[in-house]
C-alpha cells in the first residue's frame, strides 16, 4: 500500500515541493548564519527578531520607530522584511512569520477582500446549481426529452462541483498559487456558459456537456476558499470569515431558483445568460481586490525581490515528470479518498454533509412539486419558496457567530490561552443544528400532506436550512483545526467530492419518490436520514480527542 503520508516526501520535500515545478534560481545571494554576508544595496529596515526594533541595513543602527505598521508597511512608508541581524548589521535569518509579505500580518481590509473575492465567485459557481430547475418544463419541451433527462443538465454540473476540486482545485492551486486558479477559472468557465446559452435545441448532450465543464472550471473556488482563509486569518481569526464564505454554496442554491423563475420568463437560455452576467462581476471582483496568499508561492517571489536565498526547508529540489504525475495521482486524487475511508473524522463528517447536501438539493425538485401539485402555485411563486432557505441560511450563519463570539472565542480561547482551544470547541453549532433538519423535514412532508396552509409548509424549510448551515459550517471549521497543511486541502477536496456527487443523483428520482411514497412519507424517509446522522456531531465533541490521537494526519 502507498503511504500517503510519505509519498509526497520525497528527500526533504514538502507537499507542496513535490507537486512543484523546476527549482528557480531566486538569487546569487543567501543569507546564512555561517558567514558575515549582507543585504547589499536593498535599501530596506529590516526587523531584529529579539527586540523588535528596526535596523537600517546600510548603517547597522537601532531605530525603535521605524516598526511595521498593520498592513505590512512601515509608517514612513517603506517596505520591511524582517531579519534577524547581529552586531555588525549581518544578515543571518529570514523571519517570515514577522514579514509584511506573510498574508497573516496584512490589514483586516486586505484580509476581507480576499473573502469577497472568493464570496462571489462561489455565489456564482453556486447560483449555477439550481437556477435552471424553473425551466424543467421548457427543457422537455424544447428538446423533447422525458422529464428525468430534462434535469441532466443540473445533475452534470453539480458532479464537476464535485471532481473539480480533486482534480485542479488543491493540486494545481499548490502547484501555481490560488489566486491564479480564480483568475483563469472564472473567465474559462463564463465561456463555458455563454456556449450553454447557445447551444441547438437538438442537442440536450451538448448542453450537457459544457454545463459540466463550465462547473468544473467554477468548481476550485468552493474548494480552495478553505486554503486561502487558512492562509489568511489566524485560527481565533477565522470563525467569522469563514463562516461568511461558507454560507455562499447555500445562499446561492436558495437564490438559483428565485432568480430562474423569472429569467425563464423569456426563455431556458437567460438562466444561462443570468450566470454569465454573475461571472462576468465576479472576474471584475477577483481582479480588483484578488491577491495570491499560498505562502509557498510568496515566499518565493519575496525572496526573488529582495535577492536573498529562500531557507532550505523552502526550497523545491529539481522534480521530473514522473516525480510530479506520481505526487499528483498520490496526493491530489489518492489521499482525499483515502481519508474518506480512513479517516473517522473526514468519513463521517462528509457522510453527514453529502446526506445534508442531497436532501437540500432534492428540493429543487421535490419545492415545485408540492406547491404546485398541493397549492396550484405557478413557476414564480414555486420559485420565491426558495427564499425561505435563504432566510435560514442568514439565521444560520448568526447561529454560527454568535457560537463563535460568546462561547468560542470569549469563553474557550481565554480558557485554553495561550493555545489554541482544541478542535471539538468549534462544533456547537453543529451540536445544535443537527435537530433542525428532521424537525423542518417531518414538518414540510405532513404540512404538505395535509394541505395545511401554504406559509406552514413554506416555514418548514427555514429549521431545515439553518441546521444545514450550522452543521456545515462546524464541520468544515473542525476539519480545518484538526489537519494541518495539505491535509486541508485533502478533507477539503474529500468533502466537496462527497457532498455534490450524491447531490447531483437525488434529483433523478425525487419526483418518483414522491409520487410513490407521498409528500408525507417522502419527506419523512429523509428525516429519518437525519436523526441517523445527528449524533455525529456529538460523537466528536465526546471522542474527537482520542480519535485524533491515532489519525496519521493530524
Amino acid at each position: 500500500m502507498v503511504d500517503l503520508e510519505s509519498a509526497q516526501l520525497p528527500a526533504g520535500t514538502t507537499s507542496t515541493a513535490f507537486l512543484g515545478l523546476d527549482n528557480e534560481q531566486l538569487a546569487s545571494r543567501s543569507v546564512r548564519s555561517s558567514d558575515s554576508a549582507t543585504v547589499e544595496g536593498v535599501g530596506i529596515a529590516v526587523g531584529h527578531a529579539t527586540d523588535g526594533a528596526m535596523v537600517d541595513m546600510n548603517s547597522g543602527e537601532v531605530d525603535n520607530e521605524k516598526l511595521p505598521a498593520e498592513d505590512g508597511n512601515n509608517t514612513d512608508g517603506s517596505n520591511a522584511l524582517p531579519l534577524t541581524v547581529d552586531a555588525e548589521g549581518n544578515a543571518v535569518v529570514w523571519d517570515w512569520a514577522t514579514d509584511p509579505a506573510n498574508p497573516y500580518n496584512w490589514s483586516k481590509g486586505r484580509k476581507w477582500a480576499q473573502v469577497a473575492s472568493f464570496a462571489s465567485v462561489g455565489f456564482t459557481t453556486s447560483v449555477g446549481t439550481s437556477i435552471m430547475s424553473p425551466a424543467h418544463t421548457d427543457l422537455m419541451l424544447e428538446f423533447g426529452v422525458s422529464s428525468t433527462a430534462a434535469i441532466l443538465p443540473l445533475t452534470f454540473y453539480v458532479l464537476a462541483l464535485g471532481i473539480g476540486p480533486v482534480v485542479i482545485g488543491g493540486p494545481l492551486s499548490e502547484l501555481v498559487g490560488r489566486h491564479r486558479i480564480l483568475l483563469f477559472g472564472t473567465p474559462i468557465g463564463l465561456l463555458f456558459t455563454v456556449g450553454a446559452a447557445l447551444v441547438p435545441t437538438s442537442s440536450l448532450a451538448g448542453l450537457c456537456a459544457l454545463r459540466f465543464f463550465a462547473g468544473f472550471a467554477l468548481s476550485p473556488s468552493l474548494a480552495i476558499a478553505s486554503g486561502v482563509l487558512t492562509e489568511t486569518f489566524r485560527p481565533v481569526e477565522r470563525g467569522l470569515p469563514v463562516a461568511c464564505f461558507i454560507v455562499t454554496p447555500f445562499l446561492g442554491p436558495g437564490m438559483g431558483p428565485v432568480l430562474g423563475a423569472f429569467a425563464t420568463r423569456k426563455g431556458w437560455r437567460w438562466t444561462e445568460w443570468t450566470i454569465v452576467f454573475f461571472a462576468a462581476f465576479s472576474i471584475l471582483v477577483t481582479i480588483a481586490f484578488g491577491r495570491e496568499t499560498y505562502h509557498p508561492v510568496l515566499k518565493r517571489r519575496r525572496a526573488k525581490e529582495l535577492g536573498i536565498a529562500l531557507p532550505a526547508e523552502d526550497r523545491r529540489p529539481h522534480i521530473t515528470w514522473p516525480q510530479r504525475i506520481h505526487g499528483f495521482l498520490t496526493v491530489g486524487l489518492i489521499r482525499p479518498l483515502h481519508m474518506l475511508v480512513a479517516e473517522p473524522i473526514v468519513g463521517l463528517s462528509c457522510l453527514y454533509v453529502a446526506c445534508e447536501f442531497a436532501t437540500l438539493f432534492s428540493f429543487f425538485a421535490a419545492v415545485p412539486y408540492v406547491f404546485q401539485v398541493t397549492y396550484g402555485f405557478g413557476r414564480e411563486e414555486s420559485g420565491l419558496v426558495f427564499v425561505s432557505i435563504i432566510v435560514g441560511s442568514v439565521l444560520g450563519l448568526l447561529t454560527v457567530i454568535l457560537t463563535d463570539v460568546f462561547i468560542y472565542k470569549k469563553r474557550q480561547v481565554p480558557r485554553f490561552h495561550p493555545n489554541s482551544p482544541p478542535p471539538e470547541h468549534r462544533l456547537y453549532a453543529a451540536m445544535i443544528g443537527s435537530f433542525g433538519l428532521p424537525i423542518g423535514l417531518f414538518w414540510f412532508g405532513w404540512s404538505g400532506y395535509h394541505r395545511a396552509h401554504w406559509i406552514s409548509t413554506v416555514l418548514a424549510i427555514v429549521p431545515f436550512a439553518w441546521g444545514n448551515i450550522c452543521i456545515f459550517i462546524s464541520l468544515m471549521q473542525y476539519m480545518g483545526d484538526t489537519f494541518t497543511g495539505s491535509f486541508v486541502a485533502s478533507s477539503a477536496s474529500a468533502n466537496s467530492l462527497a457532498r455534490y456527487s450524491l447531490a447531483s443523483v437525488f434529483p433523478l428520482f425525487t419526483i418518483q419518490m414522491y409520487e410513490k411514497l407521498g409528500i408525507n412519507w417522502a419527506s419523512s424517509l429523509l428525516g429519518f436520514v437525519a436523526i441517523a446522522l445527528l449524533p455525529v456531531p456529538w460523537l466528536f465533541f465526546k471522542f474527537g480527542e482520542r480519535i485524533r490521537a491515532h489519525s496519521r494526519y493530524t
